[in-house]
């Protein structure tokens, strides 16, 4: 009766003998027998199945916090006083880029959040003055409004001990090539601003100069 209980969940007994087995189960060949027997000798010393190595690629940053602790925070901002305008791409899960952003903060910059796909023409929309017509209802009349330039609005608002104006933009990946080239090239025309446009996703948070990426040549050293 315990040798019945056992083979219903499964469990071949050693007691068992290969002619009882094909009784109670007659779809399984000798070779299946032979498998599901050394199976229960698994840490029993008489079974000989192969040992398999598997290879893990850790890093310390998996064992003590890698989403509170980034080493790679010093080079991120020698990096965006270097280049001034960086690509990034953050992983799919995001929160990461906020520990980037957070460190930014810290320095004394203040931040600029925009979206690409509600942006228009960067270089109208961030440096002159530019129409925006609200929503009619279809029953008032087509109104354009007027705006000044973003970024220079927000220069102007920043305090005295501001260290500068990050212009930092989500989903960037929709932006032409022209449209990147002036990202790239927008903390040459105001100092003071840098630029961080999001331009896809990646297993882990890295980031490219957005010159690199918008196919601009790379700054010549002095």
């Amino acid at each position: 009766m315990a040798w019945s209980v056992c083979s219903y969940h499964g469990i071949l007994l050693p007691s068992s003998t290969p002619e009882q087995q094909r009784l109670i189960f007659p779809s399984m060949t000798t070779s299946t027998l032979n498998m599901s027997r050394k199976q229960t000798n698994i840490g029993g010393g008489g079974g000989h199945c192969g040992k398999t190595n598997v290879a893990c690629n850790v890093s310390l940053e998996d064992f003590i916090g890698g989403d509170l602790l980034k080493f790679d925070l010093g080079q991120w901002l020698s990096d965006v006083e270097e280049h001034k305008a960086l690509a990034i791409y953050s992983p799919h899960e995001g929160g990461y880029e906020g520990r980037y952003l957070n460190r930014l903060r810290y320095q004394g910059y203040y931040f600029l959040d925009l979206t690409a796909r509600g942006l228009g023409d960067p270089e109208t929309t961030l440096t002159k003055f530019h129409p925006v017509c609200p929503p009619h209802v279809g029953k008032q009349p087509i109104a354009r409004w007027y705006f000044p330039p973003e970024v220079d609005y927000r220069l102007s608002l920043l305090p005295p001990n501001a260290k500068g104006l990050v212009v930092w933009i989500i989903e960037a990946k929709v932006l032409s090539k022209a449209e990147l080239q002036f990202l790239a090239l927008l903390p040459t025309l105001r100092p003071r601003v840098r630029v961080i446009a999001e331009c896809g996703n990646w297993r882990k948070f890295m980031w490219k100069p957005l010159k690199e990426i918008a196919g601009l040549p790379a700054q010549e050293g002095p």
